[in-house]
Order: C-alpha cells, then structure tokens, then sequence
C-alpha cells in the first residue's frame, strides 16, 4: 500500500515542501524485511526508523510483518536534515500498515513536524514558524506539531495549529475519534504589551553626557558605534541599555527575526514572537563559522541572530583577526551569503554593530587618573589589530573617559530612556518618510552613496567645514560617507530639513580613531 504524508525542509529562512511517500510491500517468503530510504536523508533521518518503529509499538499500533517498507523523501535533491520528520514518517506508516483508520484524502489536508521520543511521546523541533507560514501560503487546512511548539506556529493566521503531546493523540484526531482543540494566540496583542519591558535604563548611567549623545545619535539612525576607554569606565554598561532606546520593533521585522530564532532553536519553548530587538554579545574566543554561520549543517550565525537588532562586541581588538574581517561585507550588505559544498543560503543580518575596547594593551592611554605603561608603538600595534577597512564601516568612534568617584556619588539620575527613545523615534519617523520610495532601506545608516547625493543636502557653511574636516583628517570615502550620514541623523534630532555647520562639527567629532594624534 502506498501513503504520501506533508512536510518541510528548511534551506536558510526559505521552507519547501517535503513529500514522504512510503510503499509497503509484502512478501510470502521466510526473510528479513528490507526498510530503505530514499531522497537525501541525512543520519538523524536515518535514525528516525528506531525511534519511529519504538514510538509506534509504544503507543499500540504495529508496524512490524511480512513486507518491505520503501521511503522517498521529494523531492529527492534537497537534502533532509533533523528529527522533525519522525511524526510525517510514522502517519505513513501507519496508513500504510492500516493501523491508522484515515483517508488519503484527510492526510492531504494536514502539514506535519515533530520528534517523536520512544515512548510515543512530541518533542519540539526546530523551524515550526517557518514551516507555518509555507503551510499558510500552499492552502493547507492545518498543521501537526509537539504541543510546545504550537504557539510559535500558531502567530500565522489564517491557519489551524494543533499541538499534540503524543502520537496517538494526533492519529485518534486525524481518525476524528479525540479532536485536539487548535491553538489560538492574539499576535497584536501580545506583541505590543510586551514591548516596554527592558531590564536596564539609561536613568541608571550617572555622568558621561557626551557618550550617552553618541548612544543616542546611533539608534536614531541605525549607525554602528564603537567605545575607546580605560577598564571600568561603563563602556559595556552602557551598550546594555542600548535595546531600551531603540525605535519598537515592527510586526514584519519582528516575524523574520522570529523565523531565524526558531530555525536556530533560539526560541523559548512556548514562545510566540520575539517582541523586543535582539542583544547578542558572543565571547572574544567564538569561532568565524559561530560568528558568521555555517557548519555541517548550516545554522544561523550570531550576525544573523542580531538582526533587526544589536551585535555587541566586547574587547573588540581580541576577536580573531579572520573573524573581524569576515563581517566587512555583512556589515556593507546587510546580507550575508554562506556558500558550502553542500548548500548555498542567504541570510539577512541588519544589525547594529557596537564594540568596545581598551586603547591600549594596558588600557589606561589617555586615562586622567592611571599612568600607561605602554609604548607609543605598542598602542598603535593595538589599535591596528582593527583594520582601516572594518574601521570605516563603524560610523561613531567614541571615547569613554572614566567619571569620579566623586561625581558619581553626587550625580542625579540620567535621563530615562523612555525620554531618549522618544526622540529617537521622532528622528526616525523623519527618516521613514524621507525613505518612502526607497525599498529595504529604513534609516539613515543604510542609505546608498546615490541616496546620499540625492537626500542629504549641505548648507554653505556645513559644506566649508566638512571639506576642512576631510583636509586635517585624512578621512577615506567610505569614511566621507560615514560622516555625512551621521549628520543626517544628527540634523533629523534637531528637527532640520538641511544639514548645517554644527551637526557637520558634531558628526566629525565622533570620528577620535581618524585623527593623527591619537595613539602618539
């Protein structure tokens, strides 16, 4: 008897269609039963004959006797990776061994994915939002996952969910003898009450003015930030409570961030969608592959796990030299392309990017209460472990000094970042509309050298300071770019159609790296 159950396989955020058909064939003679599978299955597939068979027997039904079991996975050029195909495999089987009383004409109806444990038991698998939304898009009435996965499927409208707990629970509903009740999620709802909830404030961050402008100068327009200081000036503090001055997340935005989440097994078990912009903050030993994304089998890198939000990097000159500068391009196209023998996928990656180091091996160069032991050579070795091209892609190079102990004690509290990101959002709401026929690009950091040329307009007097700043720095086009960005953002904050002199002053001053007298 033959039985075609639907699934998915998931190639970087994209999920395609999986047919499993399974062909029993039985035989008369005394012999061993041949069970074979077709279609690139990789070894967690493969293993899925045992757990599947134990799950089955398990739960009462039998899949054992006098036949051989033939499985193609289609289409047979896309490679089949994970356990999410144990329960699509085992509902083949079942209907095909007649243990399952369904129709073939049910079994259409329904999109299946999840692990089954030996007990008969759903587990939770990766991908389940992705999987819903092709669902959705291909007509299919509803989708079988693990219970704990169903309210992650269930943000997709226009499709039942059902989250079932054990294998039979999903045969006794398909045969409509027990029906599970589908899985209902408010999405709105739940996404905008979960919006407010940061568990740091700039209200906490006593002094540092100029750092703090610098902060909010980077989330009005999306540009990447890096801090110079002495060890314990707050540098990492600060970066923290970035997330809680930041523009809310945007359903859209918050649906693609979800998706790279959930096929990475990011999510929370029982989550829905991600409601606050991502702060990943990887240690100075990952690897370029955990950096970038990769491996065997591919899984999403940290870049990718940052977009729609923050990559925070710490003690920025002790990542690997190769790691820095494999996200050059990232960092340019906001995409990142990961090509492998056995796959080629394209992820998004728009992140933030904010680092932090010390300005010299000691870390106390150019700190007023700590003598530096360090050579002028030695602070320049330092610093060039950070390369001019992967420096001028970092917008803002700020300097943190080190605030008094006597400041602090008297210091009154900082401006909430509810203040802040009120400002931050007005400054964006300027940049969306300026950007409205202009697709993909939603803030001033993202725009193109054309957009640049056609958007950002120079009075006189910002024009004379500008071509001065470029004279006595030295600064490189991209740099030059960089710049007039920044301006923009800086110009959009006060509310003004033109860039002018003082917002042009104020975006050079946060280029410290650029200057010829630093590190001498």
């Amino acid at each position: 008897m033959l039985s075609t159950v639907h699934t998915i396989a998931i190639n970087g955020l994209d999920a395609s269609r999986v047919l499993i058909e399974i062909n029993v064939t039985p035989f008369s003679q005394p012999r061993d039963a041949l069970y074979v599978m077709v279609g690139l299955p990789d070894s967690a597939v493969k293993e899925s004959k045992t757990r599947v068979r134990s799950a089955m027997e398990n739960s009462g039904y039998n899949a054992r006797g006098a036949a051989d079991v033939a499985v193609n996975f289609a289409p047979a050029d896309v490679k089949k990776e994970g356990s999410g195909y144990d329960l699509p495999l085992a509902m083949g089987l079942l209907h095909a061994f007649g243990q399952a009383k369904v129709t073939p004409e049910v079994l259409s109806r329904y999109m299946f994915l999840g692990e089954l444990g030996l007990d008969g038991d759903l587990r939770p698998v990766r991908g389940v939002l992705p999987a819903a939304i092709l669902a959705r898009k291909l007509g299919y009435e509803a989708l079988i996952v693990p219970e704990e996965n169903a309210r992650e499927a269930a943000v997709v409208n226009q499709l039942k969910v059902y989250g079932a707990s054990k294998l039979r629970d999903v045969v006794q509903h398909l045969e409509g003898t027990q029906l599970l009740e589908p899985t209902e999620v408010d999405t709105r709802a739940e996404f905008y009450a979960s919006q407010t909830d940061f568990p740091y404030d700039f209200s906490e961050v006593k002094g540092q003015p100029a750092v703090k402008r610098a902060f909010e100068v980077a989330a009005a327009g999306g540009h990447n930030l890096l801090l110079v200081g002495s060890p314990g000036c707050g540098k990492s503090m600060m970066a923290k409570r970035l997330p809680s001055i930041l523009p809310p997340l945007t359903l859209a935005e918050s649906l693609e961030t979800t998706q790279i989440h959930s096929i990475a097994g990011k999510l929370e078990r029982g989550a829905t969608l991600i409601s606050t912009r991502p702060f990943r903050s990887p240690h100075h030993t990952i690897s370029d592959v955990a950096l970038i994304g990769g491996g065997a089998s591919m899984q999403p890198g940290e870049i990718s796990l940052a977009h729609n939000g923050i990559l925070f990097l710490d003690e920025f000159p002790h990542y690997t030299k190769n790691a820095l500068e494999t996200m050059r391009q990232p960092l340019e196209d906001r995409i990142i392309t990961i090509s492998r023998a056995r796959y080629n996928v394209t992820l998004p990656c728009s992140f933030m990017l904010v680092a932090a180091m010390n300005p010299c091996p000691c870390g106390y160069y150019n700190d007023p209460s700590h003598e530096c032991t360090c050579t002028p050579a030695q602070v320049q070795r330092y610093l060039s472990r950070i390369s001019g091209p992967l420096l001028d892609r970092i917008d803002l190079q700020v300097e943190v000094v080190p605030v008094p102990v006597k400041e602090l004690t008297n210091a009154p509290e900082g401006e909430p970042s509810a203040n802040i990101r009120a400002r931050v959002v007005a400054a964006r709401e300027r940049q969306r509309e300026r950007f409205a026929n202009c697709p993909g690009v939603h803030c001033n950091a993202q725009m193109s050298a054309r957009q640049l040329q056609e958007l950002v307009v120079l009075d006189e007097a910002a024009q004379d300071a500008l071509s001065l700043a470029l004279d006595r720095l030295g600064l490189s086009a991209r740099a030059y770019e960089r710049v007039l960005k920044v301006a923009r953002t800086i110009a959009d904050l006060d509310g003004s159609d033109k860039v002018q002199r003082q917002h042009i002053a104020e975006a050079v001053s946060y280029r410290n790296l650029d200057r010829s007298t630093w590190g001498t």
